[in-house]
């Protein structure tokens, strides 16, 4: 009997997104404002000068194939780390492999995978090799750099941001992958292009659930005079229940995100659940959500209820240290919250207002008396004179005027009656009441 490590790579069983995984840039569909012709990371990878780079995209979009392809064009050793299963041992291993690359005049490019689940300490380990050029670092997220990726690795790497792709570079990424097909099996392919614009549009933009798709239909269809021949009535009836058309980044993304939130305001939990469901389960990045939700619990409800924010904010730690699919009821869990909650959108109308006077007003000073006297020209200048400090008056209160001159009496927070905000509205009441006694 064969022992399985005798098996030639060839034979062994690779899904079909992987095994047509394109290896040059001109195969590359896709992400032309970033890789294609006279772009700068393009010029930098034909003239093998490339650095550390991000890149930022929704998944199925490219990052795992085009940093192989950069690795290919530079001829670099390429090192691939999942931020999900990899650990301290795993980096070393790669570093001291690097170290020896770079002794023999061979760079090394590790590939970082949802580099943003590495927390801070993982992340800085990183800093020395990619400043010492042992390794070019190109990490990938699905999450904004900004946020999740340290400042200090961030400033020393650049960030490409990388698009969904549209449904005509899902279907030319299709029609690629079935002439491939075509011409190196001998029972060939023949599809619909009608066929082709469903398995696209279910993909939402990701070529690799694409890809997926397409081998699932590919597997069931039966062969007929060596030929696999897919019309539309038979994909339908394949999809079934994943039939969602779902486009991430149009109008029906928009209304449905529209309604969760106006079901929530509206104190709606049923509503609210089921327009959830409607977006989680056609495949809406859960951290979308969570954002969304982190929002409206400050724009519709603030201080009726401070721990509506709490909530939010936990549920997206949860969606993010969890994913789908696990994490929908976390999810589930802040939107019953948020709709039951008790509302106000003070908040919102006090910011709204007082924007538009903080643009109108940039030429006023800061009053003095609210200045620090750092040094002694400060002083001289009048900083911080008749400032009151609060903790030294009864109730902890005093007369002192905050706004400047220009907007004295402007009133910007007008709390509701609802929730928590009838108790803040009570205590404003009794502290101008306290503000007017001490300046009578």
């Amino acid at each position: 009997m064969r022992n399985l490590f005798d098996i030639e790579e060839n034979t062994i069983y690779k899904p079909l997104a992987e095994k047509m995984r394109p290896e040059i840039l001109d195969d590359f569909v896709g992400q032309e404002d970033v890789i294609g012709p006279n772009t700068p990371l393009r010029k930098m990878i034909e003239q093998d000068c490339i650095t550390s780079m991000i890149f930022w995209g929704p998944p199925g979009v490219g990052k795992t194939t085009l940093a192989k392809i950069i690795a290919k064009k530079t001829n670099s050793f390429f090192k691939q780390l999942s931020a999900v299963t990899s650990g301290v041992k795993e980096i070393k291993e790669i570093i001291e492999e690097a170290d020896y690359n770079k002794s023999n005049g061979r760079k090394t490019i590790l590939f970082v995978d949802e580099i943003h689940r590495f927390n801070k300490a993982q992340q800085d380990a990183f800093l020395p090799y990619v400043e010492n050029g042992d390794i070019i670092l190109i990490g990938a997220t699905t999450e904004n750099p900004s946020f999740e990726v340290n400042s200090a690795l961030l400033s020393r790497s650049k960030v490409y941001v990388l698009n969904t792709l549209t449904k005509e570079n899902i279907i030319e990424i299709l029609k690629r992958v079935i002439e491939k097909e075509n011409k190196e099996n001998e029972i060939k392919i023949s599809i619909d292009n009608k066929s082709l614009e469903i398995i696209a549009e279910i993909s939402n933009g990701d070529a690799r659930s694409s890809l997926n798709t397409l081998e699932n239909i590919l597997n069931i269809t039966p062969i007929k005079d060596s030929k696999k021949k897919i019309d539309e009535k038979f994909v339908r009836k394949s999809l079934q229940n994943k039939m969602f058309i779902y486009d991430k980044n149009g109008e029906e993304h928009y209304n449905l995100i529209s309604a969760l939130h106006k079901s929530m305001r509206n104190s709606d939990p049923d509503a609210a659940l089921y327009y959830l469901a409607r977006m989680l389960e056609a495949g809406e990045n859960p951290l979308y959500i969570a954002r969304r939700l982190i929002r409206f619990s400050s724009e519709d409800i603030g201080l009726a209820n401070p721990s509506a924010l709490v909530q939010a904010t936990s549920a997206y730690e949860a969606a993010h240290y969890l994913g789908m699919p696990e994490c929908n009821v976390n999810l589930a869990q802040a939107v019953v919250y948020l709709s039951v909650s008790p509302k106000s959108n003070s908040l919102y109308n006090a910011y709204e207002n007082v924007k538009i006077d903080a643009k109108n007003t940039t030429h006023i000073k800061v009053p003095l008396n609210l200045r620090n006297a750092v040094t002694k020209l400060d002083s001289d200048l009048g900083f911080g004179a008749d400032y009151q400090y609060a903790h030294n008056y009864d109730n902890k209160i005093t007369n002192m005027q905050c706004l400047p001159d220009e907007l004295v009496g402007k009133k910007y927070y007008y709390p509701s009656n609802l929730g928590k905000e009838k108790g803040i509205k009570e205590e404003l009441a009794m502290i101008a009441k306290i503000k007017k006694s001490k300046k009578d």
